[in-house]
């Protein structure tokens, strides 16, 4: 039987006047959209423009929350209660329910931003409540999480759609979480280089560290970022290499998740 992925960007970061990013193009080649949602980035008409450029293409989209930290573009570690962040993942999930409204469409999965993401792929306690604020407001979204990590764990013990991610431009430490920025080469721009990384962790259900640790992991989803000036050309050399190698890309409620 043929392999199946979706293909998911972080998308709809422009701000205001600001624009960051690709999305038109970007929604020609992905299957999933993860939309900003105003706090680390995105305002309500970017988020109404890309739900409604995703209507158009057949893209299903979901809710990409950060901490409220548009200076630092949501890549800044923000120490808060469990509850707090609950609210605020919560608030955000509203947000981007509303702008899918003027499309009719549903938010069908939700993947973190940023330090959000990084922290609680680290901390279970912080992926709990992320995914608490999902099963609060719709139980049939889709937690897209880092495999291997918390927030894998926290979808499970939640009992929600789980959706185990892997990251198309970016390198990984020897425990699977994502190379800090800080580190020179943590985030990847040749196209081909990142086509022949991705092609690799499909067909071989594994991740390869910058130390070259081979890591099992089976993926359900693929990342690439919106904000990045490489990300429509690495999308789009993705998408040709994975469909070369008989890998056929879908949406997200189209997966067959376990």
């Amino acid at each position: 039987m043929a392999k199946v992925v979706n293909l998911n960007a972080d998308m709809g970061e422009c701000f205001g006047a600001f624009k960051i990013g690709d999305d038109d193009a970007l929604l020609d080649i992905i299957g999933s959209a993860s939309i900003a949602c105003g706090f680390h980035a995105g305002d309500a008409r970017t988020m109404q423009h890309v739900v409604m450029r995703a209507k158009e293409k057949g893209v299903s989209i979901g809710c990409h929350p950060g901490f409220n930290d548009l200076w630092g573009f949501g890549r800044r570690r923000i120490d808060m209660g469990n509850r707090d962040l609950e609210y605020m993942v919560a608030y955000q999930i509203g947000a981007l329910q509303g702008m899918a409204a003027y499309a009719g469409l549903k938010v069908t999965h939700l993947k973190p931003h940023g330090s959000l993401n990084n922290m609680a792929a680290e901390d279970i306690e912080i992926a709990l409540a992320i995914g608490r604020a999902m099963k609060t407001i719709d139980r049939s979204i889709i937690y897209v999480a880092l495999a291997g990590s918390e927030m894998e764990a926290a979808a499970i013990k939640l009992e929600l759609p789980l959706a185990r991610e892997g990251f198309c431009d970016r390198l990984y430490d020897d425990d699977g979480n994502l190379t800090s920025r800080k580190i020179a080469g943590a985030v990847l721009h040749d196209p081909e280089e990142i086509k022949s990384r991705v092609v690799h962790m499909v067909l071989n259900e594994e991740i390869v560290s910058r130390n070259g640790k081979h890591l099992k992991r089976k993926l359900d989803s693929l990342c690439l970022h919106g904000d990045e000036p490489s990300a429509v050309v690495a999308a789009r050399a993705v998408r040709q290499g994975l469909e070369a190698a008989g890998v056929r890309c879908v949406t997200l409620p189209e997966m067959k998740l376990g």
